[in-house]
């Protein structure tokens, strides 16, 4: 990765490139530290004291914006959010699907509907953000004039930090949404070193709790690079063909499936679900140490208890088989392959083969979404294991640093490819 980036370095074009993304980079968190008006940044901690795992995951991915209630504090959510519902409807609406199939075209048209859907997703969002920071008494002066600067500032902040993710797209190294959320997490490391430290000082855990701790991150780590880069390839073979006085086919290929194939989306699906609860008691001022039934609910299922631990974990397998399901056809596939002459040997065409690939993509799914459930889970058994409550790089976030970064490289070498430069390559 190192050796990459040296040598993309070396080529101007590219170098512009990697500093044009970190001229952004800088925006991006300069713009992290400018307060919303109106907002007390004290009361906006509290927020925190409820176990709520998705305003902690926002705070994570946002780098600190959430909990400092800056301009930045929904961050690049409502875009994720708005991505996901495209790409399932999509899957649901016929004029969507072949909107999708038009070329760049249609792409484009795609994403400006997702830039519609971002800012009324930020907008609503916006709205019930104000109304949970009003019932925590972080508004100074609640009324009418104050919730329209609220709202619209949050709103505002979102727009352009996805304004920000595209330009990075277009003009800079890597996916510019990804990099946004990979320097949100990595902007937190500094300040998990020194909570880390000073629960270490405090007493709170041993040297070597600690050590464990820091074996753990890499092992972690080492178990995301294989399973990001894990994949089973059918193989396919395409028959010979002869069109006047040319042959074609003949050729061996595979299908790549990757293991890990749905990434975070399934975490986010299931993150959103068990918070769900929480959520909308925090608008009401409700929290676990409220008491009574309601507190005693929302107690159990607080992202610190077994319940919620193995509810969470049994969501997400469901949902990395619902969108695998979404990404892949079989029967498509299968039926693709017929056409163009091509099958999988020892398998016959037609539906043997789309059960076939049914049913490896159905023990490949299963894989990953234990992965990911083990990696979803992982903070839980940190905080169990070592008390260390909001553990800012969890399973998630790893899962996300990791993949942003070898996609990054990823592009890296491409384009040096596309410029005929081979110096990363010896």
């Amino acid at each position: 990765m190192i050796d990459t980036i040296r040598n993309a370095w070396k080529i101007i074009d590219l170098r512009k490139k990697i500093l044009y993304t970190i001229l952004m980079i800088i925006i991006f968190r300069l713009g992290s530290c400018i307060p919303v008006p109106l907002l007390d940044p004290a009361a906006m901690k509290e927020i925190f004291t409820s176990d709520n795992s998705l305003f902690g995951f926002i705070d994570v991915i946002s780098g600190g914006a959430f909990q400092n209630a800056t301009i930045f504090a929904m961050s690049i959510t409502p875009y994720i959010n708005s991505s996901i519902i495209m790409q399932l409807l999509t899957v649901a609406i016929p004029g969507l699907e072949r909107l999708q199939k038009q070329g760049e075209d249609g792409r484009k048209k795609i994403a400006q509907i997702t830039r519609y859907g971002t800012v009324v997703l930020a907008f609503i969002q916006a709205i019930g953000l104000y109304f949970m920071l009003k019932s925590y008494n972080a508004v100074t002066n609640p009324g009418l004039l104050t919730a329209v600067v609220v709202i619209f500032t949050f709103t505002a902040g979102t727009a352009f930090l996805m304004w920000l993710g595209e330009q990075i797209t277009e003009k800079g190294v890597g996916n510019g949404i990804s990099l946004i959320i990979f320097a949100g997490i990595v902007s937190r490391l500094p300040s998990m070193a020194q909570s880390l430290y000073a629960y270490a000082k405090g007493g709170g855990i041993g040297l070597i709790g600690v050590v464990a701790l820091l074996i753990m991150i890499v092992v972690v780590v080492g178990l995301v690079v294989m399973m990001n880069e894990a994949e089973r390839r059918i193989p396919v073979q395409y028959a010979k063909r002869v069109v006047g006085r040319k042959m074609y086919g003949g050729q061996s290929t595979h299908i790549p499936i990757k293991v890990a194939s749905a990434g975070v989306i399934p975490i986010i699906f299931a993150m959103s679900i068990m918070s769900f609860p929480s959520t909308i008691a925090g608008f009401f001022g409700v929290t676990s140490q409220t008491g009574g039934f309601w507190g005693g609910f929302l107690k159990i299922f607080s992202s610190t208890s077994w319940v919620y631990a193995i509810l969470y974990f049994l969501l997400i397998i469901f949902f990395t088989y619902f969108y695998t399901a979404i990404q892949f056809n079989p029967i498509e596939m299968s039926n693709n392959m017929k056409k163009n002459g091509g099958f999988i040997p020892g398998i016959r065409p037609g539906r043997p083969t789309s059960e076939y690939i049914s049913k490896t993509l159905s023990r490949i799914t299963l894989v990953g979404a234990i992965f990911l459930g083990l990696i979803a889970i992982l903070p839980i058994f940190i905080n169990l294991g070592l008390g260390i409550n909001n553990f800012a790089i969890g399973g998630t976030s790893l899962l996300i640093v990791v993949g942003v970064a070898l996609e990054t490289v990823k592009d890296m070498e491409s384009q040096m490819l596309m410029r005929h430069y081979k110096g990363f390559l010896e």
